[in-house]
């Protein structure tokens, strides 16, 4: 499916909400459409490019479309550039759901931005980041970095991940010339000779590292208490208005993550042609062919989302507070998990 852009989608919106005012306009009030506000046209869904593992498969074998369909309703899976984008559209309403890395969501969530956290996209407790250098580069040591070229995707999990990576060593991001590039723009420039070192998924990283084109200096799976989990979250609004939706999307989602277990060589090939990712980093990631998709929101992972706010407040990663009275609902998850049950 074709990525649509951001601005795409606001103009389409527009539009389309112009349209309906006038054609409001001109209408009695009491012959409008009473029930034209029992569901939605349409539900739009958003991953950061190429996707999150579960939105992968469901883009790939039509999941959510499958379930909405019945009701008339139109799914949408909509991709982006960075979680920042992702969590924006979300907060402005020009998408209903997305599937982030923790660190957008925790900031869109300190902004005080309308949100709800209501499930996982994962919580892989084996991967990480990878910092990368030319094979054959004089830098050895995280210490080495003062001072260099290093790209990596401000704002995202690999930012915090360089950023713990740093401060174990004494170290902070601003002894380093930091350089906002995708793995687009960074791995070229890395082998050119532009930067000396790039921060990226451990999966990302190999395409290099498997060609004998760079090698890894630091790995962040090596600290497994840094990783935190990835999250689902929908704009508050329209969960208030389609709560029955919600529960029904994370129900297909629990129905995904248990296909993706019970048929972990299918994931993993699916996974490696929509991501071009590193077969070898992959199966590494997801060993015994578990792929860790269940979105229960337990109370180590909201534990664990905790401690990474704190640990962003504290880098200078994140701006305000989050109350977690106000952002967390478990109640969609858990009424999903209730229904799987009853026709279990």
């Amino acid at each position: 499916m074709s990525r649509i852009s951001f601005s795409a989608l606001r103009r389409s919106l527009l539009r389309g909400a112009l349209a309906a005012i006038a054609g409001l306009a001109g209408a009695a009030v009491f012959v409008a459409p009473v029930f034209a506000q029992d569901k939605p046209e349409i539900i739009r869904i958003g991953s950061t490019a190429p996707g999150h593992l579960k939105f992968i498969l469901a883009q790939q074998d039509g999941w959510w479309q499958k379930e909405f369909a019945k009701d008339g309703i139109k799914v949408e899976l909509v991709t982006f550039n960075g979680g920042s984008e992702a969590t924006t559209a979300l907060a402005t309403g020009v998408i209903e759901v997305t599937y982030t890395g923790n660190n957008p969501a925790l900031r869109v969530a300190a902004s005080g931005a309308d949100v709800k956290l209501i499930g996982l996209s994962s919580y892989v407790k084996a991967g990480g980041s990878s910092i990368i250098v030319q094979t054959h580069s004089p830098l050895k040591t995280l210490q080495d970095l003062k001072g260099k070229k290093v790209a990596y995707l401000t704002g995202t999990v690999r930012h915090s991940n360089f950023s713990k990576a740093l401060n174990s060593v004494g170290l902070k991001t601003a002894d380093v010339e930091g350089l906002n590039l995708p793995f687009e723009a960074s791995g070229p420039a890395l082998l050119r000779g532009d930067i000396d070192a790039i921060v990226e998924t451990d999966s990302t990283a190999a395409k290099l590292v498997d060609t004998g084109e760079a090698r890894v200096l630091y790995d962040t799976s090596t600290h497994p208490e840094w990783n935190v989990p990835n999250v689902i979250s929908v704009n508050g609004a329209f969960a208030v208005k389609y709560p029955d939706l919600v529960k029904r999307l994370l129900k297909v989602d629990i129905e995904i993550s248990r296909w993706a277990n019970a048929h972990p060589d299918e994931t993993i090939k699916t996974f490696v042609e929509a991501t071009k990712s590193s077969e070898k980093s992959v199966r590494k990631t997801y060993s015994q062919g578990l792929f860790y998709q269940d979105p229960k929101l337990t109370d180590d992972a909201i534990a664990a989302l905790k401690g990474e706010e704190k640990f962003m407040a504290g880098a200078g990663l994140l701006k305000g507070s989050i109350d977690y009275g106000k952002w967390v609902d478990k109640s969609f998850v858990d009424g999903a998990y209730s229904e799987v049950a009853a026709v279990q």
